[in-house]
């Protein structure tokens, strides 16, 4: 199911989903490089998942299919936008048109429209369909209790509501429900950087004022905030400070104590800004002191030129070792949440539901803004139906 791809890929940057994102402003705005930028790696975390064997070829498929279609939208919209009454920006949108146009079209009719090139059978679709309604149903019912609660509901609730509706792409439903928590007393630093990714979203990847507002309010609340620093740089950036946003985040890297799941999309996009500024590259091992644990570029290489049963060996053994490790290293959140998505994509749902579930007790000593506790939660609503 996508759903499952895109809980893989979410994994990588667990602190904040780089989503895509947009709708313009009233004032006229130049459109930014940024979401295609974010799509792109998108792209290769999915295809760096497949190598690795914790997605598979569908679930791939289905990942790659659906950002590809994102990145049509974003092109289309930023060329229609560049011709429109009070747009602005035309060389930036004529380079994404150059650039994403061509690339991505190629893809979206290598799958949809080629005539050798078989269709995906309607019944075929059918579990995806039951999926998504099954979401919409879920999501409206959610809303309705929220809606109806006669203490305005639980901010719980309507934080779950919002990451659903950006989940869903309903960007501007995703504001509303954020904002409802964030008038509140018990608003935290990451309802505000939710409530600036939402914003984002809603207009079409471009950090428009009421984003900065609530980038700026979510770092008054913790400057350590990982996403509203990440989007404070995309500010940077689509300003035209592009040596800005890499100080920005290389300095956040520094702040890091080890390795986090977030650096390895600081790092994918301080490399980016290192092309236009002339900046040194970085890695995440400048950083941090412990590189994440998994296979090596070597192990994947070696895994494409395995049979398919060699393969499946492969990774069943690097999943082993995994929770060997964790036996002896039980204290390792970011470890368990791993071994339950790998158990996941293996099928082998009490293994998952167990992981996760060692990840949710650890999660009971860490702060209750920490984004993983919604990515934890969701994979064990999902895994227990």
């Amino acid at each position: 199911m996508i759903w499952v791809a895109f809980l893989v890929m979410a994994l990588v940057a667990t602190a904040f989903a780089l989503f895509p994102i947009f709708r313009p402003d009233t004032a006229a705005v130049v459109p930014s490089d940024a979401v295609p930028a974010v799509l792109a790696d998108q792209l290769e975390e999915v295809r760096r998942d497949l190598d690795c064997g914790l997605i598979s070829a569908a679930e791939a498929k289905a990942a790659e299919l659906e950002i590809k279609k994102r990145i049509l939208s974003v092109v289309r919209r930023t060329t229609s936008e560049e011709h429109g009454p009070g747009a602005g920006g035309g060389r930036a949108g004529a380079i994404l048109a150059a650039l994403f146009v061509p690339l991505m079209a190629f893809g979206y009719y290598t799958v949809n429209g080629a005539p050798d090139v078989p269709a995906l059978a309607f019944a075929d679709r059918a579990p995806e369909r039951a999926e998504e309604a099954r979401i919409v149903d879920l999501a409206q019912q959610l809303h309705d209790r929220l809606q109806n609660d006669p203490n305005g509901g639980a901010s719980e609730g309507w934080m779950l509501l919002g990451q659903t509706y950006m989940r869903m792409q309903r960007f501007e439903d995703a504001v509303r429900a954020f904002e409802t928590v964030a008038d509140r007393s018990d608003a935290t630093s990451a309802t505000w950087s939710m409530l600036a990714e939402a914003l984002i979203g809603a207009n079409a990847g471009t950090v428009v004022p009421r984003a900065e507002a609530a980038i700026e309010r979510a770092l008054e609340i913790d400057a350590m905030n990982p996403a509203a620093t990440f989007y404070a740089a995309l500010a940077e950036s689509q300003g035209g400070d592009d040596a800005k946003a890499y100080d920005v985040l290389t300095t956040r890297l520094t702040e890091a104590n080890g390795y986090a799941a977030w650096m390895d999309s600081y790092v994918a996009r301080i490399n980016r800004l290192a092309q236009e500024t002339g900046k040194p590259r970085v890695a995440v091992s400048d950083y941090a002191s412990e590189a994440p644990r998994g296979p090596s570029a070597a192990d994947v290489a070696a895994a494409r030129d395995m049979s398919e049963g060699d393969r499946a060996d492969f990774i069943r053994s690097m999943v082993d070792r995994l929770a060997s490790r964790l036996e002896a290293e039980p204290d390792d959140l970011d470890g368990w949440m791993r071994l339950g998505n790998a158990y996941k994509v293996l099928n082998e749902r009490k293994n998952a539901i167990e992981a996760y579930s060692r990840a949710q007790e650890l999660l009971e000593a860490a702060a209750q803004d920490d984004p993983r506790r919604q990515v934890v939660d969701y994979a064990l609503r999902d895994l227990q139906g």
